[in-house]
């Protein structure tokens, strides 16, 4: 029975080990993709309808690509067969000098010879007859927009179609004005709708290089071949521009583009090198600022795609060398060469899971494998300029109403709010409990003792739904109301149990040797429920004395410190609430396994009883008390029910203990069911439960060796 028992007990331990390896290569395999790079393969190469053509606008499907060449025919392609599934004269008689796919995907642009700006609408309709797709290309009806006179050809342009259905169109000929037609809907007094159409010019430097329209067409943005850049906005009717940079040294702006959203700015220039510029408010009004800067490619950059999925883009520049890059985890996805001659045009596929390269006489179209752009070191542990973002920070914020929605998903937020609830709580725990287990094993009476320490036990036993609720719905907004009551329970509670006892102490020895020793707590309580009760009715005279009022208001007025109703004063007190019993507990086994000849060896030598706790007892328990503490560490820092309800669950990185906080264990209960699965979201809070299980068993390795020194140390007596 001894070597089958020996062996139940080793197999489950090596059944414990196996689990927790299990669980660790899980959440492994899990986190795994996140900091990957992209996959792209050619997925074939296609002869186009004509020469220059361009365009390359697939289905969600990437089973069609529609071009338009020079003569205004449009050309949808099957892929991969590359037969023509449709072949259409959107333009009769018109000459384009000019042909491509407007960065959204939505519709064709091109210029003619005569000084006109071309729009063609252009998408597919989806038919299902049982499990059979169909697909079917729709193009739209061309609108042409004069914005030069005759045989004054634009040499630069860009068009915005804003989700109101209004159209800015800018264009540029040369010398140093820039057109600008602004058609708005505009409702008259009897509500009937009216297209009122705005012809505006701005002033230009005659060295111009590129422009972009942000997707309202409020804002337009231009490089020049010297280096400047520049950003009016046309809603306020300023004719200069607002120079964002001029140092004489830039390279040439060679090409511009605006990510999803509108409100980022991605600048190539000669140099290869590509710019991230954000619109920061300064003093009331709208600067440009970089925010980073990428400098993989090596030469001129010729070509700038948003993706129509997130903050990435694509490039290309002068040599057809390609790369994929994001702007939020400044990431370098993957660079390579194009795989068609002369390539002169890219477009994403709608899902940005297709790249369509197309040149000259030629296209191909790349496979994407992308899943986590979003996600880098720099992202997940460093501070990030988003956009809007006065200066960079770390921040959580996994979702927004918006499809352009910028996820940010910094990990320190929460990895402080961890360690914040976890401070907070054994800030409280670790001396009420050490001290309670040590009063209760080494002087309380053995039937107080009996009533206690089953009393803490059962505390240890309460959910903790319930403390969080209790917390939560109950604690904070009385505490809040008694916030002078708290400042004077801790000066008053201590002083109240050393007068206790040395008022015990000095009644007379008849008197008490007639208690039973170790009794003396019973009087302590006494006293002590009755300062709490006085703490209480005297908060608010001792505020109005101290703060000249509430100390909410002292905190927030005269500190300028935010203050949370739920904040971690409430979550220490709850959350200390349910790791005190654990620390008592462990604690308490610790000092009364120290052996007893020991406590009576000190005390025949002279000792008193405190003298022996502390100077015996005391270092020989010291491995099982830091083991308690440890515990309770790892109780608090797991914690997810009480942080989660009784706090603002607000990822701020802020010690104030007014304020709120989210933890790592809080944030993934919260996020994790609506969490697509596979997403980066999803994978990202698997790496939260990394950090935690690092954390976990970086403490418990460091507490397991001082327990160990502590043990050997102590071993001898």
């Amino acid at each position: 029975m001894d070597r089958a028992g020996s062996w139940l007990v080793r197999g489950s331990g090596f059944v414990i080990i196996a689990s927790i390896l299990g669980i660790l290569l899980f959440i492994l395999i899990e986190v795994g993709p996140l900091l990957g790079g992209a996959e792209v393969a050619v997925r074939g190469s296609f002869s186009l309808p004509g020469p220059d053509a361009s365009g390359g606008i697939a289905d969600d499907y990437r089973s069609r690509s529609g071009f338009l060449d020079p003569t205004g025919r449009i050309t949808v392609l099957s892929i991969p067969e590359g037969e023509t599934v449709l072949q259409t004269d959107a333009l009769s008689g018109t000459d384009l000098l000019t042909t491509a796919a407007h960065r959204s995907g939505r519709f064709f642009t091109g210029t003619t010879s005569t000084g006109e700006v071309l729009m063609l609408p252009f998408s597919y309709r989806y038919e299902w007859n049982g499990d059979n797709r169909s697909v079917v290309p729709e193009p739209g009806e061309a609108r042409l927009f004069h914005l030069a006179g005759p045989d004054e050809p634009v040499l630069l342009y860009d068009i915005s179609v804003d989700p109101d259905g209004g159209t800015t169109v800018v264009a540029w000929t040369g010398g140093d004005r820039l057109t600008i037609l602004q058609e708005r809907e505009e409702e008259s007094f009897l509500g009937d709708g009216e297209i009122v159409e705005t012809r505006t010019t701005r002033s230009v430097p005659p060295t111009v290089s590129s422009l972009s329209l942000d997707d309202t067409g409020r804002h337009l943005f231009a490089g020049t071949t010297e280096g400047d850049l520049l950003s009016w906005d046309l809603e306020e009717g300023i004719d200069d521009a607002v120079v964002a940079e001029r140092d004489g040294r830039a390279p040439a702006v060679t090409a511009t583009t605006l990510l999803l959203g509108g409100r980022t700015l991605v600048v190539g220039r000669a140099d290869g090198s590509i710019g991230i510029w954000f619109r920061v408010r300064d003093d009331g009004q709208l600067l440009l600022r970089r925010a980073r800067v990428f400098e993989t490619m090596s030469r001129p950059i010729t070509t700038l795609t948003p993706s129509p999925r997130n903050k990435g883009f694509a490039a290309m520049d002068d040599s057809g060398r390609l790369g994929l890059f994001h702007s939020t985890s400044h990431r370098v996805l993957w660079t390579g060469e194009a795989p068609v001659p002369n390539p002169a045009a890219l477009s994403f596929s709608p899902k940005a899971d297709g790249l369509v390269v197309t040149g000259r006489n030629g296209f191909a179209e790349l496979d994407l494998h992308n899943p986590h752009p979003e996600i880098s070191l720099g992202a997940l542990f460093g501070k990030v300029w988003y956009e809007g973002y006065e200066e960079p920070s770390l921040t959580w914020q996994s979702s927004s109403g918006t499809d352009d929605f910028e996820p940010k998903l910094s990990l320190v937020p929460l990895l402080v709010g961890s360690l914040k609830g976890t401070f907070y709580s054994l800030f409280l725990a670790i001396p009420l409990g050490v001290l309670g287990a040590m009063y209760a094993s080494q002087f309380m009476h053995p039937s107080l003792r009996g009533v206690v320490k089953p009393a803490v036990e059962v505390m240890a036993a309460l959910p903790s739904v319930v403390l969080g609720f209790l917390a939560g719905l109950w604690l904070a907004p009385r505490l809040e109301e008694v916030l002078g009551s708290m400042i004077l329970l801790a000066f008053a509670a201590p002083l109240t149990a050393i007068l206790t006892g040395l008022l015990f102490s000095q009644l007379p020895a008849r008197i008490r040797h007639r208690l039973p020793t170790g009794l003396e707590a019973v009087a302590t309580i006494g006293t002590l429920a009755v300062s709490g009760w006085l703490c209480l009715r005297w908060s608010a005279p001792f505020e109005q004395l101290l703060f000249g009022g509430p100390m909410k208001h002292w905190i927030t007025d005269i500190l300028g410190l935010p203050f949370d109703q739920r904040n971690a004063v409430v979550v220490g007190l709850g959350m200390g609430f349910a790791v005190i019993p654990i620390i008592f507990s462990v604690a308490e086994d610790a000092f009364s396994n120290v052996p007893r000849h020991l406590v009576a060896g000190s005390l025949a030598l002279g000792a008193n009883r405190w003298q022996t706790v502390t100077r015996v007892v005391l270092p020989t328990a010291s491995p099982g008390v830091f083991s308690a503490i440890i515990i309770g560490f790892g109780r608090a820092v797991g914690e997810t029910m009480i942080v989660l309800m009784a706090t603002g669950n607000t990822p701020i990185m802020d010690w104030n203990p007014f304020n709120g906080f989210r933890t790592l264990s809080a944030n993934i209960a919260v996020e994790i069911p609506e969490a697509p699965h596979g997403g980066t979201l999803y994978r990202t809070l698997f790496l939260a439960a990394l950090l935690l299980f690092i954390l976990t068993f970086a403490v418990n390795t460091v507490a397991e060796l001082v327990r160990t020194h502590l043990r050997n140390r102590y071993a001898n007596l």
